[in-house]
């Protein structure tokens, strides 16, 4: 077991300061709880700048590889990983009761959705087993996504005890990550953090933490404050993507091209921003972090969250309606879609990311099965397919299996893709996000 670091007795405004200090000279110890894609990058970017930091798992194989220098998580840069390890500074652990040693500690743990509702069991967990090693003169920083009040009201009351008050010798805030896996133009540095606190103490002392990390930290008057943004960063893409879909229908039914729409809209300088339609929304943010807005409103308040609930029911159906789509393409060349041979290219939820949660691809390919297609597909992140009723393996990516589909739908674009050749030898190549740019192309079709 770790040793326990020497308890501080100062007053909030005076422990921020000694925080701070020790943030910044780097001898501040660092522990984060949970080591999926958020909490691996945020402690590698803590070790990478000069920190002594532990990533905290329950899942003892991860931590295994983590500890023996294996990349293991999707959706972590693979560089900044390789740079904090070799540092020497990157610990891995499963026993929580690292936290006794810490300066700072964050929780980085997944917040799903279980019929509709937040399933916050799993920071309940962590912070129980935080508040039992906790020691006074720390900070600690919820980062997973939640709704408004979370901080205060469930974490709080975990980390206080033994004579501990949040506020006063302990000191909790809370930062929504906003990591953008597969994002290379938008590294963890360069990306601004929201900051919130308990009090002022709180917020110091977090923005001090993240000061070391990234370039720009925008300080909030409150959690609340800080949970509610990351909620409106993600519901703002949901309806902009809702209304895309929508109108990507619209479009098909008028014979109206809609991208040649979208591209002409976008040359307005400003009042506009493009987004883009496509077969559903997927991942672990966009599908689920607006349901926690639209629950906590009826709960609260009585009243639907109308817009974003209307949003999530036109993306939802965007995987029947693609579906759809490959089903009409293949009529009007004279191929029934029961017993068509159709070959899928990218089933993840995102391009170059091997992530299936909440996958759309996955969904059009469930839809295609029902109906009797005989199904293939191929991705270079994901070796089989067993969700939604569908089970394959992957094929390997030949001209000959491509010339002997009947279509081939290219649902999720990876970068690997040679978009140009998958042009030239399929019979129908379905292009479920305009990846190839070839719409004019008679053979192409597009969503």
């Amino acid at each position: 077991m770790p040793p326990t670091r020497p308890s501080i007795d100062l007053t909030a405004g005076a422990l921020a300061d000694h925080l701070c200090a020790a943030i910044a000279d780097h001898t501040a110890r660092v522990t984060v709880i949970g080591q999926g894609y958020v909490g691996l990058s945020v402690a590698a970017a803590a070790a990478a700048a000069g920190m002594h930091t532990t990533g905290v798992d329950l899942d003892a194989g991860r931590i295994e590889s983590l500890s023996a220098g294996q990349q293991v998580v999707a959706g972590v840069d693979d560089e900044l990983f390789a740079e904090a390890f070799t540092t020497g500074r990157m610990s891995f652990s499963t026993d929580p009761s690292v936290v006794a040693g810490s300066d700072v500690v964050l929780i980085c743990v997944p917040t799903p959705l279980i019929d509709h509702r937040p399933d916050l069991a799993a920071v309940e967990g962590a912070g129980f087993a935080v508040g039992e090693h906790l020691q006074p003169g720390t900070v600690v920083i919820l980062e997973s996504t939640t709704y408004p009040g979370t901080t205060e009201q469930i974490l709080q009351p975990l980390l206080e005890g033994h004579g501990r008050k949040a506020g006063h010798d302990v000191l909790l805030a809370y930062s929504p990550e906003r990591i953008n896996p597969g994002d290379t133009a938008h590294g963890f540095a360069g990306v601004p953090r929201v900051v919130g606190g308990l009090t002022p103490a709180c917020t110091q002392a977090a923005a001090a933490f993240y000061g070391q990390l990234v370039g720009i930290v925008h300080e909030v008057s409150s959690c609340r404050a800080a949970e509610l943004a990351k909620l409106l960063e993600n519901t703002f893409r949901l309806v902009n993507i809702a209304l895309v879909n929508e109108l990507a229908q619209l479009c098909a039914d008028q014979g109206i091209d809609t991208w040649e729409v979208i591209e002409a809209a976008a040359t307005k300088p400003f009042g506009f921003m493009p987004f883009y339609p496509g077969p559903g929304v997927g991942g672990h943010c966009i599908p689920l972090d607006p349901a926690y807005l639209t629950w906590q409103s009826r709960r609260d308040t009585g009243r639907p969250f109308r817009l974003v609930e209307m949003a999530k029911d036109i993306n939802d159906q965007m995987p029947i309606y693609t579906a759809r789509r490959i089903m009409d393409s293949l009529n009007e060349r004279g191929c029934a879609v029961n017993g068509a041979r159709l070959l899928a290219l990218g089933v993840t939820y995102k391009p170059d990311v091997g992530d299936v949660r909440e996958s759309a691809a996955i969904q059009v390919l469930a839809q295609l099965d029902a109906w009797g297609a005989d199904l293939s597909f191929h991705d270079p992140f994901v070796d089989e397919i067993d969700e939604h009723g569908v089970r394959l393996h992957r094929r390997e990516l030949t001209e000959d299996l491509v010339r002997s589909a009947d279509a081939v739908l290219l649902l999720t674009p990876h970068a690997t893709y040679d978009l140009e050749a998958l042009a030239d030898q399929a019979g129908l190549l379905f292009d479920a996000r305009n990846a190839t740019g070839m719409r004019d192309r008679p053979n192409v079709e597009v969503l």
